[in-house]
């Protein structure tokens, strides 16, 4: 978890502004402008009431050089101060369009640097953290917390920064103006700090449990669409309204509770302000009375007062903006964090080279809970070798699978690869000498030739239809309205389970890595399908190491080696009919799955052999 300790969050904001030093100089430029043009404005009101209508003398260091502009005339005095009030107001509107372009454009830049960097850092998180880390998390704190950085730079440190200089500014004017009135203009500051202290530090951890149960709201909201088909097939929308409806409402009344405590805080904050406004005017008024002080001096001081408050309150006002801007950067930086997939050793080998040869040598693994999956597992496979992998469910298939491409490391043992560990590799380099079919196969938005691509960019079109036609996807293609360029609706909708199969097939075989493995290719194709494809893998494993988890007779039937796992343990490892002979459990998951009976029934290797041939 990162550090919610404000020295520490500071440091991690002035390192996502490193980058954006020059354009921030210039906000600081502009804004120094600002309030000097802001210093100024108030004078030209006061020169009017006080040296044009009511006639007072300049100041002796000044009436010089106001008399030989105006030769001593009040209308053209009047007339060059309200041409100069005008220029300074265009200036400070001139000033305040630039300074809100740059501050605009600038925020937008910190907000993508660090999306960027957040989804660069998500997706290099181990498949685990995928696995049991919801979708909707991600994207909220990409989508929502990332903002945080905007927030706190442009509605935080600078409006901040803005108003102490504009306090310093506004408090030596008045200083020179009326002593008793600085002093008064600055009794709200200890006020205006306790609050600010105290709010500020109590409405982070709610704001930061509010966003936790937004974050809910919007995985529930990516479960359920995602999971459509099984609501509907269970009738289930009242349920899943009911359950968007429980959620919703503590993620509404959590920030109803919330706004309103930064609403009483507010009110506190603009009554102090108020207050002090009032003291100020009241104590001037009094010394007007009393000849100290000129009605146009004390026009400028509840300007000057304005400057100031109004910053100070603003930030009040937006208070809560920065408390989620705070509980959104918590969040941030326990995202970044977290550590990500392992770091390639240094001198790591080079993979390009890879032939295929695969070599378990005592292989455990075990989940960080303590829960074993593999248990000294070994074998080898041979470039040109097909070794299918048999079992029952949770007896470490897909985990064993996971180890070649290193979405998992063992805990025991060595994953040879081309006689070296596969640890010593570069891993993009490694995984990119693998080509992968899900049992489930993923399709992106796009065009069916982008997800062709998608295992090797560089692609030719007659690459693709070559993979397409072996994996029997390139009449089914052909038949769409815009064949290859084709656009697929989201996660392929609209075709069926075994034309995304297919193109699961056809990407991998575009990559034509020399390591091809597969997680069930064949469960969603007809039995003509599947006899095809199979056709096409036996002329395409040529040369190549294929690793396959089957469960049908059909798809390990021609496997140079099986491997039959139980409970994590390599039970037995043969051909299809050597194991029928010497392995009692891969003869009862035949006779389960040729002729459909109990695992508990006898039967004949005679049987079998004849039931699988």
């Amino acid at each position: 978890m990162a550090s919610s300790d404000p020295t520490s969050t500071v440091r991690w904001i002035l390192g996502c502004m490193r980058p954006y030093r020059g354009r921030l100089t210039l906000l600081a430029i502009l804004s120094i402008v600002e309030v000097g043009l802001g210093a100024l404005a108030p004078w030209p009101l006061k020169i009017v009431v006080d040296n044009v209508l009511r006639g007072q003398p300049f100041h002796p260091a000044v009436a010089h050089v106001a008399d030989a502009l105006t030769g001593g005339s009040r209308v053209w005095l009047l007339a060059i101060v309200v041409i100069a009030g005008l220029i300074i107001q265009v200036a400070n509107e001139g000033t305040s369009m630039l300074h809100t372009q740059v501050q605009v454009d600038t925020g937008q830049h910190l907000v993508f640097d660090l999306r960027e960097r957040l989804f660069a850092h998500l997706q290099r998180l181990g498949l685990e953290h995928h696995l049991t880390t919801s979708t909707g998390d991600a994207v909220y704190r990409l989508e929502t917390d990332a903002y945080c950085i905007n927030d706190l730079v442009m509605t935080g440190m600078f409006p901040l920064a803005s108003a102490v200089l504009t306090l310093v500014v506004m408090f030596a004017i008045l200083l020179k103006l009326d002593l008793t009135l600085a002093l008064l203009s600055l009794a709200i500051v200890p006020l205006l700090y306790a609050c600010l202290r105290y709010y500020l530090g109590t409405l982070v951890d709610r704001n930061e449990g509010v966003k936790e149960l937004e974050s809910k709201l919007v995985e529930h909201l990516y479960e359920s669409f995602s999971a459509i088909r099984l609501v509907k097939s269970f009738a289930r929308e009242p349920f899943e309204t009911d359950r968007f409806r429980a959620r919703g409402q503590a993620a509404m009344d959590g920030r109803i509770t919330l706004t309103w405590q930064e609403s009483l805080f507010s009110a506190l904050v603009s009554t102090t302000t108020l207050a002090g406004t009032a003291l100020v005017v009241g104590v001037g008024g009094l010394h007007v009375l009393e000849g100290r002080l000129s009605i146009g001096a004390l026009l400028v001081v509840m300007a000057y007062l304005a400057a100031v408050y109004g910053p100070l309150s603003a930030i009040a006002h937006t208070s809560g903006s920065l408390q989620q801007a705070m509980a959104g950067a918590r969040r941030v930086r326990a995202a970044l964090a977290l550590e990500p997939e392992p770091i390639d050793v240094p001198g790591a080998v080079d993979a390009g080279g890879i032939r295929g040869a695969i070599a378990f040598d005592q292989v455990s693994f075990a989940y960080p809970d303590g829960t074993r999956v593999l248990d000294e597992v070994s074998f080898s496979a041979r470039p040109g070798d097909m070794i299918a992998i048999v079992g029952l469910t949770g007896a470490g298939k897909t985990t064993l699978l996971s180890l070649i491409p290193r979405f998992y490391e063992p805990t025991a043992g060595r994953v040879l690869i081309d006689e070296v560990d596969g640890r010593d590799y570069g891993l993009r380099a490694l995984r990119e000498r693998i080509a992968i079919v899900l049992q489930d196969p993923v399709l992106l938005s796009g065009t069916i030739a982008d997800n062709l691509r998608y295992g090797r960019l560089d692609a030719s079109p007659d690459a693709l239809q070559a993979a397409a036609r072996a994996a029997q996807a390139h009449e089914f293609i052909m038949r769409l309205p815009h064949g290859y360029d084709s656009p697929l609706a989201e996660a392929g909708g609209g075709l069926s389970g075994g034309e995304r199969q297919r193109l699961g097939i056809a990407r991998a075989l575009v990559k034509d890595a020399p390591i091809l493995l597969l997680d069930e290719p064949t469960s969603a194709l007809d039995a003509i399908s599947e006899e095809a494809v199979f056709g096409a893998l036996r002329e395409l494993r040529r040369g190549r190491t294929t690793i396959v988890i089957a469960h049908r007779l059909s798809t390990v039937r021609d496997a140079d080696q099986i491997l039959v796992l139980d409970g994590g343990r390599l039970a037995a490892k043969g051909t299809h009919d050597e194991l029928l002979v010497a392995s009692p459990l891969y003869r009862r998951m035949c006779a389960r799955l040729s002729v459909g009976r109990s695992l508990d029934e006898p039967e004949t290797v005679d049987e079998l052999l004849r039931a699988s041939s």
